[in-house]
């Protein structure tokens, strides 16, 4: 038996542990001494299964990662048996490879193994694409070394051979596996291997070069390679296990041992490498394809077939190309306007191309042109095609040429849940929603350039990206040619692009306060609005569907005609406001008010999309908010927000609630539950106990709803109607409903709440008034902090 084999984990670990992580070089040499370390420790499983004997046509041969020589420290053995025909039979063949197996799983390592012929080999390599791609990587261990090459030769033939028919099922493969484990540059926590950018694609960018159909990339992709394997040794060593995804938990660990200052710096680094990789292959996979086609097609000399695009482009087999290079070399505006017509077209620069534009087109002058503004105005209007051309753009530099702000944005992470992309692919995403939103503002280019810089101050360092971006917009706008009013609107839209959506979703935007707010962010100017009101949309689709659904875009609309009445009507002389009572006043029809009076609740659904507006008529009482809150829940719905208005003795209130089951709220049954709970019968809510019955109440020692764990803020000068108190707290079922009923115990009112969830965590506001319908004076606004922390805190009883 080989010796010290129930270690081998550890001592591959120590191994990897003695080698300085962030190093420049160090990961090749690591990983050079662990291959040759697993090679000699395999060398000597073999000779101990052998006996010393020599055994003709028989080899042990790797694939993977064992076999390209990059294993990570706690990498599995993926091994092949090979022999000839006549080398052993069966049954001694069998005993043989189990004398090589035992001891590998005995020493604790993860083994994928096979025992195949030549011929089988080639069987498996032509019936499965990826047994073929692993098996262009058989490298011999030990024994008949000629049988190995053999076997690699006529597998690699065969792929040559084959490409024709290969190619397009490889196509399919890849972007199988590409939708199914996503984006590695996009991910907060990447597979490093079967990602899109991964390292499984390095290997199939080596395949694509051993079919001869073209060459693939060296140099910069290379180095991002190495930094993905370097970041896999790191997990490797952190977690003890042989995983290939970046865990959230592993990120500062990681980033300690490869050298990063945080977890964010080597999110980017991972990111930057991905993205290279991924932009590698795609760009591979086309001249692969390329050169397929031109081999397939041509018979004899074959001029490239050319349509032309203007301004000097070309389409050429599926690119955009620059027809006259020289072209580039006087046209400040070129690369700009390489950018337009590809996007339109929605294909990307070929590379040669793009490295002409980045190596010959002068520089633009400061200020930029109106002619070069324009283009860039064009470029962001393009639509989806712009995701593409923009990748191409900044992988050779001239998007920071454009905008060198973008270098502290690229690749760089975002943790919130609610985001689905690094910072500079948000910013990217966002101008393609503001595309299709142009039509609803007369200044188009505003818009668009807002979209791109909203976030350009999500900067490592910064406390508030939106102030910061403002001050960085202010001098990349003066720099692209903008007007000194337009520069003052584009630093007003990025500084206040957050300011609607957190009015229409965590603010009543019925009161005037919050109308007031909404009209500053706008500087007044209903056209800025406008813009202000677009980009808030497209920068919430881009964000994700956590960030953009059917309530918050029905609350953002409720806040815009609010908003839009306050710019168009003259303003009113001072004290002839209208309060909300009032503006309800003829809402309420007698015949309404007065089943509501003999005890009978009217519930009208109005439905759209996945959420649903339930207008609510019932007599007003302390607790009705909280009795209405947990009905819903236990009804299995989630509340959104909840307004709320009394007429003389009567409640107006209006509930926006989503539906996870689909289910449209039934308003008899709520009716009917209603008018249950105001008798005192707590039958409606059986199923809201039961649900929170079976779940573990907040412990006070630990967790989430341990003291000091949920947050409630007074917000001043909010509204002048009531006392606004914003909330943060571990979500459970019914919480809503708990908050309600401990403030309606202290006899405080609940006037409007808006509630969000994100990620198990709930960001509530609540209006808050006394029993005389006034704001709450400091005690008692004392009183209601106290109770909203103990209540999230499990410190009440419901």
């Amino acid at each position: 038996m080989p010796p010290s084999s129930s270690d081998i984990g550890s001592r591959r670990l120590d191994l990897a542990g003695t080698r300085d992580f962030h190093v420049a070089g160090a990961g090749r040499a690591r990983r050079a001494a662990l291959s040759s370390f697993n090679r000699d420790w395999l060398a000597q499983v073999w000779r101990t299964a052998t006996g010393g004997a020599r055994y003709e046509g028989v080899a042990l041969a790797a694939v993977g990662s064992l076999g390209r020589g990059d294993a990570g420290p706690l990498s599995d053995y993926d091994l092949v048996l090979l022999h000839s025909e006549r080398s052993l039979g069966a049954k001694e063949l069998g005993a043989f490879a189990e004398r090589l197996w035992y001891p590998i799983w005995d020493a604790g390592v993860r083994l994928d193994h096979s025992v195949r012929t030549v011929t089988q080999s080639r069987q498996v390599a032509a019936a499965d694409l990826i047994a073929a791609v692993g098996l262009l990587d058989l490298t011999a261990i030990a024994g008949d070394e000629e049988l190995v090459v053999a076997a690699r030769s006529t597998v690699a033939h065969d792929w040559r051979g084959n490409a024709r028919k290969r190619l397009p099922q490889l196509v399919e493969a890849l972007e199988g596996r590409h939708a199914r484990q996503g984006d590695l540059a996009q991910s907060i926590e990447p597979e490093l291997k079967e990602a899109h950018g991964g390292l499984r694609d390095m290997t199939v960018l080596t395949a694509l070069a051993e079919a001869w159909l073209t060459d693939r990339p060296h140099g910069a992709v290379d180095t991002a390679h190495e930094l993905l394997l370097d970041v896999r040794d790191a997990v490797h060593v952190v977690t003890g296990r042989g995983r290939d995804r970046l865990g959230r938990e592993e990120h500062d660990a990681v980033a300690a041992l490869l050298g990063y200052p945080d977890a964010d710096e080597l999110l980017t680094a991972v990111s930057d490498a991905g993205r290279l990789i991924a932009y590698s292959l795609d760009g591979t996979m086309r001249r692969a394809g390329q050169s397929q086609r031109a081999r397939t097609l041509r018979v004899g000399p074959r001029r490239p077939q050319m349509t032309p695009l203007g301004h000097g482009f070309f389409v050429s087999d599926g690119e955009v190309v620059l027809g006259t290079p020289r072209l580039a070399e006087s046209d400040p505006g070129m690369a700009l306007r390489a950018g337009v017509v590809a996007a339109r077209a929605g294909l990307p620069l070929a590379p040669a191309t793009l490295e002409n534009l980045a190596a010959s087109v002068p520089s633009l002058p400061d200020p930029w042109p109106a002619s070069a503004r324009d283009l860039l105005g064009d470029l962001l209007a393009a639509g989806p095609g712009l995701v593409t051309v923009w990748e191409g753009l900044d992988q050779v530099g001239i998007v920071e040429h454009w905008l060198p702000e973008w270098a502290a944005v690229r690749s760089r992470p975002q943790r919130s849940a609610v985001h689905r992309h690094t910072v500079d692919r948000h910013l990217v995403e966002t101008v393609v929603r503001a595309a299709g939103l142009v039509r609803r503002t007369s200044r188009p280019d505003l818009l668009l350039a807002a979209a791109l810089l909203h976030d350009i101050g999500k900067v490592r360092g910064a406390h508030d990206h939106s102030v910061t971006g403002a001050e960085l917009a202010r001098g990349i706008a003066a720099r692209w040619g903008f007007g000194a009013a337009d520069v003052e609107i584009l630093v007003r839209l990025v500084r206040e692009h957050l300011t609607v959506i957190e009015l229409a979703t965590r603010r009543d935007h019925q009161d005037p306060a919050t109308v007031d707010a909404a009209v500053e962010a706008a500087g007044g100017d209903r056209e800025v609005f406008e813009i202000l009101l677009a980009l808030t949309e497209a920068d919430a689709s881009a964000a994700g569907p956590l960030a953009w659904t059917d309530w918050r875009a029905t609350l953002l609309e409720q806040l815009a005609v609010a908003v839009r009445d306050r710019l168009d009507a003259p303003r009113p002389a001072p004290g002839s406001a209208v309060s909300r009572a009032d503006q309800t006043v003829g809402v309420l029809a007698p015949e309404a008010a007065a089943a509501v009076r003999a005890g009978e609740p009217q519930v009208r659904v109005v439905s759209g999309g996945g959420s649903h507006r339930l207008d609510i008529l019932d007599v007003d009482r302390v607790g009705l908010f909280a009795d209405t809150a947990g009905l819903l829940a236990a009804e299995g719905h989630t509340v959104r927000t909840a307004i709320l208005r009394t007429v003389d003795d009567v409640a107006i209130n209006e509930w926006h609630v989503e539906s996870p089951s689909g289910a449209v709220p039934d308003p008899e049954r709520i009716a009917r539950g209603l008018a249950r709970l105001a008798r005192g019968d707590r039958g409606p809510l059986q199923t809201l106990d039961r649900r929170r019955a079976h779940l573990a109440r907040p412990s006070g020692e630990s967790g989430i709803g341990s003291p000091g764990q949920a947050r409630a803020l007074v917000v001043p000068g909010a509204s002048t109607e009531a006392t606004v108190i914003e909330v943060r707290a571990q979500d459970r079922p019914g919480l809503l409903h708990e908050l309600g009923a401990a403030l309606a115990r202290a006899g405080i009112s609940v006037r409007s709440a808006h509630i969000a969830t994100y990620a198990g965590q709930t960001l509530d506001t609540f209006y808050l008034t006394g029993a005389d319908g006034q704001p709450l004076p400091p005690a008692r606004v004392a009183q209601a902090v106290s109770l909203v922390i103990d209540t999230c805190d499990g410190v009440t009883a419901a």
